[in-house]
């Protein structure tokens, strides 16, 4: 019989040194109900993380999963060359929740090229390299979204054939403006959009791209309206705004269907990924007609809308919204905060919490200090994972402690997982 550590030793064996999975003896998960996970060895565990934000509404989710069946007794794969009433249906979903007029939905793989794309449409539509982005900031591994990533850590490389800038945006703790409230602080950030439009573009300047909420960035949160605010500078200088949902989207913040929406703008283009095929590789964007229609060039996607994952992302979006998650998400992380602020305010090891909806996030330095304890966020993390809860990590030092629950957590798993977060923290403290 595989073990856990059978697995481990062969997935160093083959896989390259740069992935590193979770934990001292990491964790081979063989199957999934609802909010829980168990592993190979017959470990059980609550899952707050769900593989990085990405199964949404629950494992083995009766609705995805006869929705994938379905499908795949049908036909796996047409690509985007052949009329698929999978993709077509599921773009027509997309794009009426999206809030964008006169919209078109464009499907990719994931996230990173959906961000890619964005980029393209972009660059192209203003004919220019020029792409503003926001410190502290991640969206995506592959060549173009390396560079308009504001985190050192996770940069693999320097080349870039656009020209970024990077301005202040959500991270507060870090920020030099941290000690002024909501309203002075979104004015220093705009006065900071405007100092480096004013003396480092050259010209128009293609785009801004940002995250409402930071996902790998450890959850960081701007102040609403921030982008709003940023929006009128934008534009007054045809500067285009992309919103990156890939963690916000689909009601997970509470209070909107997507983190956008806490600004008081439209975005000319918005991403998405991650949760929205609950578990199934889907992602894309959604752009006015007029931006997308500036590639006229023949284009196809080989994977992007493929009727397997359309399928899913049909059944999850359709669960979504016919169950009210949104509503879940607001009520169920209005019950975690009332829960957990009181613990993380007197743990003099945790420098933040924050959050909104079924996205939270712990903020580990050294007592009485903003400065990172990495050593202790891993500690903290294998405690977690101890007492059966599964989250993640982040942050731009590796010390902020992640959880995204299911968007149907229900109470009771929401008390099971404060009851494990607090053993955890009285075993690190």
């Amino acid at each position: 019989m595989t073990t856990s550590s059978d697995l481990a030793a062969r997935y160093r064996r083959v896989l390259p040194s740069f992935l590193a999975p979770y934990y001292a003896e990491p964790i081979a998960i063989d199957h999934g109900e609802g909010s829980y996970v168990y592993d190979l060895d017959g470990g059980r565990y609550l899952d707050f993380f769900g593989g990085v934000l990405t199964t949404m509404i629950g494992h083995r989710h009766p609705a995805v999963t006869a929705a994938v069946q379905e499908q795949a007794d049908k036909v796996l794969h047409t690509s985007t060359l052949y009329l698929s009433e999978p993709m077509i249906e599921f773009a027509e979903m997309v794009a009426e929740v999206s809030g964008i007029p006169d919209a078109r939905v464009y499907f990719t793989p994931s996230g990173s090229e959906a961000n890619d794309a964005a980029l393209l449409f972009a660059t192209s539509y203003r004919t220019s390299n020029q792409i503003l982005a926001i410190r502290n900031s991640y969206h995506g591994r592959v060549f173009s979204t390396q560079a308009i990533t504001s985190h050192s850590s996770w940069r693999s490389t320097s080349h870039s054939g656009l020209q970024v800038q990077f301005v202040h945006g959500g991270y507060r703790l870090r920020s030099p403006f941290r000690d002024l409230d909501d309203d002075a602080y979104t004015a220093a950030c705009v006065d900071d959009l405007v100092q480096v439009l004013d003396m480092t573009s050259a010209g128009d300047v293609a785009a801004m791209i940002a995250e409402p909420i930071q996902g790998v960035g450890g959850f960081a949160a701007a102040p609403d309206g921030l982008f709003g605010a940023f929006g009128k500078e934008l534009s007054n200088r045809g500067i285009l705004f992309i919103s990156d949902e890939v963690q916000t989207g689909w009601g997970r913040t509470g209070d909107h269907f997507w983190g956008y929406q806490a600004h008081d703008i439209v975005p000319d283009m918005l991403t998405f990924a991650k949760g929205v095929g609950n578990g199934i590789t889907l992602a894309g964007i959604v752009a006015r007609a007029e931006i997308m229609d500036t590639i006229d060039v023949l284009n196809f996607s080989t994977f992007g809308g493929n009727p397997l994952s359309a399928a899913a992302g049909a059944a999850t979006l359709r669960t979504v919204l016919g169950e009210g998650l949104q509503a879940n998400a607001k009520a169920m992380g209005e019950h975690f905060e009332a829960a957990m602020s009181p613990v993380a305010a007197s743990t003099p090891w945790i420098a933040e919490m924050r959050g909104r909806g079924l996205m939270w996030a712990f903020e580990v330095c050294e007592p009485g200090t903003i400065e990172p304890d990495k050593s202790r966020t891993g500690e903290f993390h294998e405690a977690c994972r101890r007492h059966g809860l599964l989250v993640g990590k982040g942050g731009l030092y590796g010390n902020v402690v992640r959880l995204a629950p299911m968007l149907n957590v229900s109470a009771d798993e929401i008390d099971e997982g404060v009851a494990a977060l607090r053993a955890a923290i009285a075993d690190v403290a």
